[in-house]
């Protein structure tokens, strides 16, 4: 199995070696025979071949069985007519990876910041919506009208939106059996109208899941006040980004939130923080988001492929890091413990082969 990593910028080569060393032990313990490979993107990429993203980069990425991208500093890219894509929603984009999950849960040993106590996953479509860089078929989806007037342009379609509902309600099935639509339909009457639309046919089809519907706004004010009331969130593309950060923080720290980006056949993993430039080549970044978004990458594909093993190392893998994490003297310093980067992945590695 090819897992084909995607260092990117700042942080992004030092977390994502420690993820791999994590892949290797449970490639150790399981014989899952893992063939790595790197792919250069971001800054390294545009500097040696003009873009952040290159053809060729981009078809490795396609060929690889699954993905592990680390963080990109998109918004110091030149323009997009000078190399600067987004390597992120390119991917994203051009993989059809419309399933971003994000979960959001305490751990024990870190307090939550409410202390509530809770678990939820946000089931964000990603390949539409307000985002400007694939909202269209050709052509950025934001218009400079006059120097003192700009235009966003939001895509919503019934495809995009049924599968991101399907998504969320199968992944609730698996869990509490609730679903939450998250919305502005009092506002975006249209547009949301169709998403709500969507949502409610899907829901219909599963007579044994609870399903509701909250404006984004209270949505807000409730992951606040009472975050253990939610399980599954089904939302569009900008709002499911905006939420899962306050829930990820909420829950202990952003530094622990994983990811997984899923389409149909393949899936990438990716963290839910940014590249951080102002620590990189210090070894000081907290890797655990990253390291977690591979163990979710695994169960995905051992589900995909009707491969247990797989599944049974990416929940390991989880597994392990929940114990790292648990142990104060064992966590990285934005945590409040003294590990660096490579210790605290050698960590974590050493958990998932007791």
């Amino acid at each position: 199995m090819k897992i084909a990593f995607l260092p990117g910028d700042g942080i992004g080569p030092e977390i994502t070696a420690a993820t791999r060393t994590v892949l290797q032990a449970a490639d150790r313990k399981h014989g899952l025979g893992f063939d790595f490979a790197e792919i250069a993107i971001g800054f390294g990429a545009l500097n040696a071949q003009g873009s952040t993203l290159p053809e060729a980069a981009f078809a490795a990425a396609r060929a690889a069985d699954a993905l592990i991208l680390g963080p990109v500093s998109h918004m110091d890219y030149p323009p997009r007519e000078a190399g600067g894509l987004n390597p992120s929603g390119e991917l994203r984009k051009r993989l059809d990876l419309y399933a971003n999950i994000r979960p959001a849960r305490t751990r024990a040993g870190l307090p939550s910041r409410t202390g509530a106590t809770f678990d939820l996953v946000i089931y964000r479509e990603n390949t539409e919506g307000f985002y400007a860089d694939r909202c269209m078929e050709t052509g950025p989806g934001e218009l400079q009208v006059t120097a003192d007037v700009t235009l966003a342009m939001r895509r919503i379609t019934r495809k995009a939106s049924l599968r991101i509902a399907e998504a969320a309600f199968a992944g609730a099935m698996t869990r509490r059996r609730k679903v939450t639509a998250v919305h502005k339909g009092n506002v975006l009457k249209i547009t949301d109208g169709l998403f709500l639309a969507c949502c409610r046919e899907v829901a219909a089809r599963y007579p044994d899941v609870a399903y509701d519907e909250l404006i984004i706004d209270a949505a807000c004010a409730h992951l606040v006040r009472r975050p253990e009331a939610f399980d599954v969130i089904v939302t569009t593309n900008m709002f499911g980004d905006i939420l899962s950060d306050l829930a990820s923080e909420l829950s202990g720290s952003l530094g622990l939130a994983a990811s997984v980006n899923a389409g149909d056949e393949i899936a990438m993993a990716q963290a839910q923080h940014g590249s951080a430039p102002d620590i990189a080549g210090r070894d000081i970044a907290n890797p655990a988001s990253l390291i977690g978004s591979a163990g979710m990458l695994l169960e995905w594909l051992g589900e995909k492929r009707r491969q247990p093993a797989l599944a049974a190392a990416g929940t390991e893998i989880m597994a392990a890091l929940d114990r790292v994490v648990a142990d104060a003297g064992t966590r990285t310093s934005d945590l409040g413990g003294q590990l660096g980067t490579r210790a605290f992945a050698e960590r974590v590695a050493a958990a998932v082969l007791d």
